[in-house]
């Protein structure tokens, strides 16, 4: 594959264009918890970034028919914990059950930003080093930039993701395989990877791999961008029609 090359399916491609953290939107704030509600039968089964639960105290009504003086002031609610492994598991329950393209890709993108963050200031930085020169193509550099950092944190998903899609692109399949093998035995719900191992498995010929990763892929995502067209391609080939 040359720089020539027509663009790489969004969602492997765009886990090296998501550099810069971006605010979470707030509508899906509120959609979230209504979503991740559908999917384990109550909304308190999964903590979800940014979430309040209002928590019983002595002496501070609970319900409507208890009315709050106007002297009395409003104690403060406690803050969920923003756990890192918390967040993901909310936000992959909601990805399951996203009503719409538009809620599908805003959950995935914030996944995303997760699995960017490293929480070392060093990384970072690395990272938005590697970012420029991706978008600038210069993957030489990004490589060797990439390579640092996991180096220095082994277990970065960001890292290896990033590094896997630009090996992918280079056609270096084999060490693109390796860095995707890393991501998924730490995370095997990262369905970008997914959707690149599929790829790669339908480009060496593959084809009964290649329909496993990407059915593996919409299991995680349902709503994933050419994946259902992919999968319906593959159990063509691989399964045939159906009587």
């Amino acid at each position: 594959m040359t720089e020539d090359t027509p663009p790489i399916p969004a969602p492997f491609i765009r886990t090296f264009r998501r550099w810069e953290r971006r605010a979470w939107p707030a509508a899906l704030l509120f959609s979230l918890p209504l979503m991740v509600a559908l999917s384990t039968g109550a909304a308190a089964q999964s903590v979800l970034p940014g979430e309040r639960i209002p928590v019983p105290l002595p002496g501070v009504p609970t319900g409507p028919s208890e009315a709050r003086p106007p002297a009395e002031a409003a104690p403060a609610r406690p803050r969920l914990p923003k756990d890192k492994r918390t967040q993901l598991e909310g936000l992959f329950a909601a990805l399951k059950v996203a009503p719409d393209d538009r809620s599908s890709k805003m959950i995935a993108d914030r996944l995303d930003q997760l699995f960017s963050e490293s929480g070392s200031p060093s990384v970072d930085l690395l990272m938005a080093r590697a970012g420029a020169a991706a978008e600038a193509k210069a993957f030489d550099l990004a490589l060797q930039i990439l390579d640092q950092v996991i180096e220095i944190e082994p277990d970065d998903l960001g890292a290896r993701s990033k590094r896997a899609t630009i090996l992918y692109m280079r056609d270096d399949y084999g060490g693109a395989l390796a860095d995707i093998r890393e991501v998924l035995a730490r995370e095997p719900r990262q369905y970008a990877m997914l959707y690149g191992l599929a790829l790669i498995m339908r480009e060496l010929g593959d084809d009964k791999r290649a329909l496993e990763a990407v059915r593996k892929a919409r299991e995680v995502n349902p709503r994933l961008d050419g994946a259902e067209e992919m999968e319906s391609q593959l159990s063509l080939k691989v399964e045939g029609r159906g009587i």
